[in-house]
């Protein structure tokens, strides 16, 4: 099917949910492109303007994420030229992994919200084609019921459901490996004791990346997207954070080999349509950089300027 979507740079995973208006959800984070979408099953990825914090982090702000994101050192903000220079391509991540607890969410009947939380490789950059990523989802319907789920994806391909079943506080890892083109998909439910591994190839993957992330969705239909209602999850916490590089280097966040991006959800105020003001807030990391926390917020507004 083909749709016009209004998408922000990056990309954006879509899955279509029972609505009125045939809402299709996709994640959607920063500034407005257009796109003609044979590829509905897109994720958007933007980044505003760039501050660097007291910490050495980088800050971001997103109408739709939060967590943390690694990227190479960028050799530009270094104020020591590299010694000796090298012809060498710049370092990629093969492989992200991390711990987490499922939250729960609070519904209202009448009212529908998303909330996905998910470890991946790619889809940070403005210029992304290309996001491999599996994690779990909250959903609250209109009812007011909450149902979880579990998914995976490679855009620009759609989502794919893993028929497993989560609950809230099952504890849960899962990780994104790549090889060449072959891209291996993992999630245990510690809890329940089940483990789904997907092995799938890939043209060409995104590997400029790799991110920790709590997510809202973005709804559309055939003329728009607008911000749906992020749920309101108990804190989620992530653990065992670790990335590796294509030359065999394993570190947490904050290891000094790459820099890291916390990116902070913001409510999205330039939406005339949009009802919600909801965010998410990610906490420092700890001291080993393997772990953190996302808190949903209210009103969370942190002055970006949106491109």
């Amino acid at each position: 099917m083909t749709i016009t979507q209004y998408l922000n740079l990056g990309r954006a995973r879509c899955i279509r949910v029972l609505a009125p208006l045939a809402v299709l959800i996709c994640a959607s984070f920063g500034a407005t492109a257009t796109q003609s979408a044979a590829a509905t099953n897109v994720r958007t990825v933007t980044k505003s303007p760039i501050e660097v914090e007291s910490l050495g982090h980088a800050i971001a702000s997103s109408s739709n994420w939060a967590g943390y994101a690694v990227t190479p050192v960028d050799e530009t903000r270094s104020t020591t030229p590299p010694t000796p220079p090298t012809p060498t391509s710049p370092a990629t991540f093969t492989s992200v992994s991390g711990s987490w607890v499922q939250p729960a969410v609070s519904c209202t009947k009448s009212k529908a919200t998303y909330a996905a939380f998910w470890v991946g490789l790619g889809g940070f950059s403005p210029t992304s084609q290309a996001l491999e990523q599996i994690g779990t989802q909250a959903t609250c319907t209109t009812a007011g019921k909450a149902k979880y789920s579990m998914w995976y994806e490679l855009v620009p391909a759609a989502s794919v459901p893993i028929r497993f079943k989560v609950f809230p506080g099952n504890g849960l890892t899962a990780s994104v490996k790549v090889n060449g083109t072959q891209v291996t998909l993992q999630i245990r439910n510690l809890t329940r004791k089940t483990n789904f591994t997907k092995t799938l190839f890939m043209a060409q993957a995104d590997l400029s990346s790799a991110e920790w992330i709590a997510e809202a969705p973005t709804g559309c239909n055939a003329s728009r997207c607008v911000q749906l209602p992020l749920a309101k999850f108990s804190k989620l916490t992530f653990t065992k954070a670790s990335a590796t590089t294509s030359d065999g280097h394993t570190g947490t966040i904050s290891d000094v080999s790459w820099s890291p991006t916390v990116i902070n959800l913001e409510s999205s105020a330039s939406d005339p349509l949009a009802t919600d003001t909801s965010g998410a807030l990610p906490s420092p990391l700890s001291t080993n950089g393997e772990s953190f926390a996302i808190v949903w917020q209210r009103a969370i507004s942190t002055g970006a300027v949106s491109r």
